[in-house]
């Protein structure tokens, strides 16, 4: 009997660790495509191409960057501009040399080394479009949670832009931003305060030319919940407006819908959206991605603002492990690291001492360099 129950019990483990199988799917897609990320402006900065290489289907889900490229600019004027590779993968101009100029068209061109098979691509030409100004960039508060007799309220926080353009010449609109927030830990330690930025990871678009006026209000750019502690000391928004024409706004909408509808088995995939890099030697050669040319207009807020129910990380069950009482020496303990806090008068004399090293340094999430721009803030 004993025998039978072992086999039985083996048998439904077979039969359960069976069932559960991985389905990759066959594609006809190629196993790595060239990923093109680059966006010229008119700013007397830095503009940077990054390019990569897609992981097929079922592989890590980690982009792998493509070196040793030459990669140049021409503009309609017969100019060329070369970048530098500052980091694998990613190619940086000269400010120097090269700041994108309004009216004008440019051509992205790619060569890659013999690694990569000596493989030369090409963008169409791009016009670099004026934009408008961003008439003003606000906050409203959200209720999220009302408070009551047995729960405090929970707020977030809205954020909305208003634009337009008075020429009526800008009609597709892509915004991005980054934002910056101050966050404290609630402890005497040295590196109490510190910053953290974070940049956008959605898509937000619009297109105006529907509208009998080129005018955008309320458009709702970015929502902050109460599950960051962004909101908890002050938060700045900095947002970047760019001017699309129409193929590059189809080329984001399209983008966007995936972003929003992953998931399925029949999802239309990212090779199915056109991109405006082309291989000059391989017409088979599909690329990802999109080379992008924009005037760029922007405007920074500060938020520094009350509201319910907003987190902190450094609560005292995730940073206090023990409280020693005494005024001698913490045996076995190094109290140059672990020690949050010390309380030498009045009596009774005590240390407060964690073992995560993110309750005592903020440094580990942030950096402890205030921005150049935050005194500016409210």
């Amino acid at each position: 009997m004993k025998n039978i129950r072992q086999i039985l019990l083996v048998s439904i483990i077979l039969l359960f660790s069976s069932c559960i199988t991985e389905f990759i799917p066959k594609t006809t897609e190629d196993q790595e495509l060239l990923v093109v990320e680059g966006l010229i402006t008119d700013k007397p900065e830095a503009n940077t191409i990054k390019l990569s290489r897609s992981f097929h289907l079922g592989g890590f889900n980690v982009p792998k960057p493509l070196t040793g490229c030459d990669i140049r600019i021409s503009d309609d004027l017969g100019q060329s501009f070369s970048f530098s590779e500052t980091t694998p993968g990613t190619y940086t101009s000269d400010p120097a040399k090269f700041q994108g100029i309004i009216g004008r068209f440019y051509t992205l061109h790619v060569s890659t080394n013999v690694t990569n098979n000596n493989l030369n691509y090409e963008s169409i030409p791009m016009e670099l479009k004026p934009v408008p100004p961003i008439d003003s960039v606000y906050y409203e508060k959200v209720s999220i949670v009302e408070s009551s007799n047995v729960s405090a309220g929970q707020e977030g926080c809205q954020v909305y832009l208003d634009t337009h353009d008075q020429t009526n010449q800008c009609k597709f609109f892509r915004w991005e931003y980054t934002e910056t927030w101050e966050f404290r830990l609630p402890y005497l330690v040295p590196n109490s305060i510190c910053w953290l930025s974070s940049n956008s990871n959605v898509i937000n678009i619009k297109n105006t030319s529907v509208f009998e006026e080129d005018r955008i209000n309320r458009y709702p750019l970015n929502f902050i919940s109460n599950l960051t502690d962004r909101l908890r000391v002050k938060y700045s928004i900095l947002v970047n407006q760019y001017s699309l024409n129409e193929d590059e706004y189809l080329y984001w909408e399209k983008l966007q819908n995936i972003s929003e509808q992953v998931g399925g088995l029949y999802d239309v995939i990212p090779s199915a959206i056109p991109s405006n890099v082309y291989c000059l030697d391989d017409p088979n050669q599909k690329v990802l991605g999109y080379f992008s040319v924009s005037a760029n207009s922007s405007r920074r807020i500060f938020i520094k603002d009350q509201f319910a129910g907003v987190i902190t990380p450094y609560t005292d069950a995730a940073c206090i492990s023990d409280t020693v009482f005494g005024g001698g020496p913490i045996l076995y303990l190094n109290t140059s690291v672990w020690v949050i806090i010390n309380h030498p008068s009045p009596p009774p004399v005590y240390s407060v001492i964690t073992r995560n090293k993110l309750c005592y340094d903020c440094t580990v999430r942030g950096t402890n360099i205030k921005p150049d721009f935050w005194e500016g803030g409210k």
